[in-house]
This record gives C-alpha cells, sequence and structure tokens, in this order.
C-alpha cells in the first residue's frame, strides 16, 4: 500500500470527521432552543399542572426549575422525583426524563428517551408523565 493512498484516505476521512462534527454542533444548537422554547411552552407549564391534580388527590409534589430542566419532586421524599433535561450526548439530542424513587435504603432510577423538543406536545409530555408516576401512587 502506498503512503500516498494512505494519506488521501486520512484526508478524506479528517474532513468526514469536521462536516459530522459540524452537523452535530448545528443538530445541538438548534435542539437547545427549541428547548428552551420547550420548557417554557409546555414542560413547565405541563408539570404544574400535574402537580396541582396531585395535591388534589392528597400527593403533595412540587414543581422547581434548577438550571436548565424541570423536576416534579414528592415534597417529604428527596428521592422520589421525575426530572427533564436535554441530552445532547447523543447524536440526536432529545429530552430525557430521569425517574428517582426511593424504596428503603435503596433508589431505583430509570431514564427514558422522550424525543425532540420540538416535536413534544403537552398532552404527549402529561401521559408519559402519568405512566411513569404510577409507581409513586401505588405506595
Amino acid at each position: 500500500m502506498e503512503v500516498s493512498d494512505v494519506r488521501r484516505r486520512l484526508r478524506s476521512a479528517i474532513d468526514q470527521a469536521k462536516r459530522r462534527a459540524a452537523e452535530r454542533r448545528a443538530r445541538t444548537d438548534q435542539a437547545s432552543r427549541d428547548y428552551e422554547q420547550f420548557l417554557a411552552a409546555v414542560a413547565v407549564p405541563a408539570l404544574q399542572t400535574v402537580a396541582q391534580a396531585l395535591i388534589g388527590e392528597g400527593h403533595r409534589f412540587k414543581v422547581t426549575t434548577p438550571g436548565q430542566t424541570v423536576r416534579l419532586g414528592a415534597e417529604f421524599a428527596p428521592d422520589d422525583y421525575l426530572d427533564l433535561s436535554l441530552d445532547t450526548e447523543r447524536d440526536i439530542p432529545a429530552v430525557v426524563l430521569h425517574t428517582s424513587r426511593g424504596r428503603g435504603r435503596r433508589n431505583v432510577e430509570t431514564e427514558r428517551v422522550i424525543g425532540d423538543p420540538a416535536a413534544i406536545t403537552d398532552e404527549q409530555l402529561v401521559s408519559i408523565l402519568l405512566d411513569e408516576l404510577v409507581p409513586f401512587l401505588e405506595r
């Protein structure tokens, strides 16, 4: 194999890596902008509505917005919460729902990819939240 062939293939691989990195940065930037709008228009209002409904049914939950996330947490159990955030480490950035439940001495944690922040509706989000809340309400 000739050195010139290897260098040509190497330059091609470097160019391809640069293009992929630029495309990924563009996707991440767009997803970050979409996520900010999603937080303000969909996520925070939906979680506040769910929290109010839970309180009305006798379950004490509160909504907090630490950093670029929104969290629905049980008032008297700090290990029990649902947390929405944007995962930009994926090839295609997505909203992720992180759930943590305290079970005695241990914590049960799960993650669920919800999808593109620009495509998630409030009804879809509420349905997903209600599915994830079932273990909290079984106690």
